[in-house]
């Protein structure tokens, strides 16, 4: 039974989920979009981020569970010259058959 469990959790840790993401405050002008990329590439999350004309940063990003908790993290966080003040995100519908993270 031990066995069955521990398997369990490692594929659920593994499975795919895509969320859309939007990051408030002085994330524009501040290599926020590169940031993103560099920390999506390096978790091997999929998707996209671009600016907005409100000012926010935008995107999809798509991977495991895991390496999802982790990307907000770093939104959250952001380059050292960004003053991120909130990022909102909801989960999506996975897309199959993507490749690659980009900036847009």
């Amino acid at each position: 039974m031990q066995k069955l469990g521990r398997s369990f959790s490692t594929h659920a840790s593994k499975m795919s989920k895509r969320i859309s993401y939007t990051v408030h405050g002085t994330v524009q002008g501040v290599c926020f979009r590169d940031f993103t990329v560099k920390k999506a590439k390096s978790l091997s999350l999929t998707g996209f981020v671009r600016n907005a004309s409100d000012g926010t940063v935008k995107g999809e990003a798509q991977g495991s569970s895991d390496n999802m908790t982790n990307f907000l993290g770093h939104l959250n966080r952001g380059p050292s010259a960004a003053k991120v003040s909130k990022v909102e995100h909801d989960e999506i519908a996975v897309k199959e058959g993507e490749s690659g993270f980009s900036e847009k």
